[in-house]
């Protein structure tokens, strides 16, 4: 069986899935399409059967799976503000790669949308985005009416790899970037 070999489709709200580390470049044929393709999806899915490590990342981005396995690739309907249209949710649901967190992950909006996914970040990475390092500390302070010493000890404990971890997202219509934190 020949392999494709063409490009990623483009996914809207997670623009660069192999950076997040949610689409791998193995070779996989896909459980849904039956095609031999170059990368591997290996994201969440919540579906009716075990898929993982099985799906080609064009079968997510057309629908074709979430048709064929009744498959989410993320839990974004649970915090969904009002002002983002039906559509939106089910693309994040249905045709965007999803990414693995530490407990249950959550999808950002803003603007009246959903937010882009770009991967998971420590604090050294956090630093760079003033917009989504002020959005962990509301969270954190928020959550447990820490100290400012605390939630600064909190911050700068932040892994890419480890945990705690943060999740970076950016707004699509404004640009401002937004991140929450996560750990077990």
């Amino acid at each position: 069986m020949q392999a494709d070999r063409g490009p990623l489709p483009p996914f809207r709200y997670h623009p660069d899935p192999v950076a997040t580390g949610s689409v791998v470049a193995e070779e996989v044929v896909c459980v849904c399409c039956g095609r031999q393709r170059p990368f591997t999806y290996v994201g969440p899915v919540y579906a009716v059967e075990e898929l993982g490590r099985r799906l080609c990342p064009w079968c997510v981005a057309d629908g074709q799976a979430a048709s064929l396995f009744d498959a989410q690739f993320t839990e974004v309907g649970w915090r969904v503000p009002d002002d983002v249209a039906a559509e939106v949710t089910e693309e994040v649901l249905q045709r965007t790669p999803g990414f693995a967190g530490w407990q249950q992950e959550r999808w950002l909006h803003h603007c009246g949308d959903a937010a882009e996914f770009h991967g998971p970040v420590g604090a050294a990475e956090l630093a760079a985005f003033p917009d989504a390092l002020e959005c962990v500390r509301l969270e954190v302070r928020g959550d447990g009416g820490w100290s400012a010493e605390q939630v600064e000890g909190y911050v700068q404990s932040l892994s890419k790899d480890g945990q705690p971890t943060a999740y970076l997202f950016r707004c699509r219509r404004c640009g401002a970037h937004l991140a929450y934190s996560d750990f077990v």
